[in-house]
């Protein structure tokens, strides 16, 4: 059975998707921060503007707006994009993605609390902002006072 199209409606989205069979390919530090580099990439051509995103060993959440394109249009750079760069024999991802569009304000911080503590949930971080494959990332600052 083919999969329905997405309606090109414009709007912000909440996005998953997996890696193939839930391999922890971004338990790789490197491979983490090369998905993190490709995500930039896009975003600096102007596909979408990026609200909030998470890294987790085995999927990816987002939360995009795609700009005068399709969603499809929009995550499908990322993924092949990154399978690209990362240059696997093996599948890098699960087909397709999950979405969720985002209504208002009130979705949009349910959604984005979500994402941001999925690390805490996972027990990859005591927070948030102590996981470096998040938005919510604030690396420690230095203490200089000697």
């Amino acid at each position: 059975m083919a999969t329905p199209a997405r309606t090109s409606r414009p709007g912000t989205y909440f996005i998953t998707t997996a890696t193939y069979n839930r391999r922890r390919l971004f338990q790789v530090p490197a491979n983490a921060e090369l998905f993190l580099e490709t995500l930039q990439h896009y975003r600096r051509e102007g596909r979408y503007k990026l609200h909030a995103f998470v890294v987790m060993p085995d999927h990816i959440h987002l939360i995009l707006t795609p700009q005068a394109i399709t969603l499809e249009r929009a995550v499908g750079p990322i993924k092949g994009g990154f399978s690209h760069r990362l240059a696997s024999k093996f599948p890098v991802w699960q087909r397709g993605f999950t979405d969720h569009r985002i209504r208002d304000t009130e979705d949009l911080e349910v959604r984005r609390s979500y994402l941001l503590q999925n690390p805490v949930r996972a027990r990859l971080a005591a927070s948030g902002e102590l996981y470096p494959y998040s938005s919510a990332y604030a690396p420690p600052k230095p203490d200089l006072s000697g």
